[in-house]
């Protein structure tokens, strides 16, 4: 059976809700964790209670062979404010989400405790290298360019959304309209590489440039956005369709309805010189997917769009 224990040592003292919703894979430093709530509402009914699915999974004694002999348990760094992939439960301090479960899976597969640490996005590529945390899951995207610095094993396919005020004020329908937007992005997130992407598109067309907010976290992007104070929020795709549904009961906000814009994989990053560590992750979730339970995890959560059908490794 599984002997998992999914623990947290948070940065900073962080007292979040499900009806606080901090969302976006990125910030700047750990005090950002703790950033102002920005949408109310009830969200009890969109978690489900995955812990049959997840508890059932028990250890492989020929998968746990190729695990470094040192490893006691598996340190997760994750910057917990992104549903529905990973954040808190009423008790403000139990992690909750789909990357929680995948990742618990996986260390129930191993037959390994897991541990995580509550970081700033852009802090967890660091965390690696410097040994504080052994692997991440948090939405990062599988990029060649941060292939260079660390591996991946890719569990997810998600892209970037746009998210607008309910009713869509600002009549955005495409990221062509973008232009002359008022726009907030996480900093240190690929929404951030693209706004200066599309900003830069927009110009070369003669049309204004994005005015571009980059923020420390989700919850200060949201704020800006009920406030009217910026005309769409750039998101991951399960984080902007999850808060659309959820915040202030659906009535906050919506998504614009087009194809997730630069589609990718979301990684497990591990250090480049782990590959044992690597490969046991690798086969650990490629079995979960061949059993069923990865599917059942993503159907619990309603992200089954996002599946795989193959854990590869650096596929971005």
């Amino acid at each position: 059976m599984s002997r998992t224990r999914l623990s947290v040592r948070a940065a900073v003292p962080v007292a979040l809700t499900t009806a606080l919703l901090l969302a976006g894979c990125g910030g700047s430093d750990d005090e950002s964790a703790a950033a102002e709530p920005a949408a109310e509402g009830s969200t009890d009914s969109a978690v489900p209670d995955t812990s049959d699915i997840v508890g059932g999974v028990s250890e492989d004694a020929a998968l746990a062979e190729g695990l470094p002999a040192d490893l006691a348990s598996l340190s997760i760094g994750s910057n917990v404010q992104s549903p529905p992939n990973n954040f808190y439960a009423e008790d403000g301090s139990t992690p909750v989400g789909f990357e929680v479960d995948i990742i618990t899976a996986i260390g129930n597969k191993l037959g390994l405790d897991v541990e995580y640490s509550d970081m700033a996005f852009d802090s967890l590529i660091t965390g690696l290298q410097t040994g504080r945390v052994d692997a991440t899951i948090a939405g990062m995207n599988d990029t060649p360019e941060r292939q260079e610095s660390i591996d991946f094993v890719d569990y997810f396919e998600s892209g970037i959304t746009i998210m607008v005020q309910k009713g869509n004020p600002a009549g955005i329908e495409a990221s062509a309209d973008l232009c002359g937007q008022a726009i907030a992005v996480v900093q240190g997130t690929t929404q951030e590489d693209f706004a200066a992407e599309q900003s830069a598109e927009c110009e070369a067309n003669g049309e204004e440039p994005l005015e571009v907010t980059a923020t420390p976290s989700d919850s200060q992007n949201q704020t800006q956005l009920r406030t009217g104070r910026v005309d769409a929020i750039l998101n991951d795709l399960p984080t902007a369709v999850y808060i659309s549904q959820t915040a202030g009961d659906g009535e906050y906000f919506e998504t614009v309805d087009q194809d997730p814009i630069n589609g990718g994989p979301y990684g497990i990053g591990l250090n480049k010189d782990d590959a044992a560590l690597r490969d046991a992750i690798q086969q650990a979730l490629q079995s979960l997917i061949d059993d069923g339970t990865y599917d059942e995890i993503l159907e619990a959560w309603d992200v089954t769009s996002g599946a795989v059908d193959q854990a590869t490794v650096n596929g971005g």
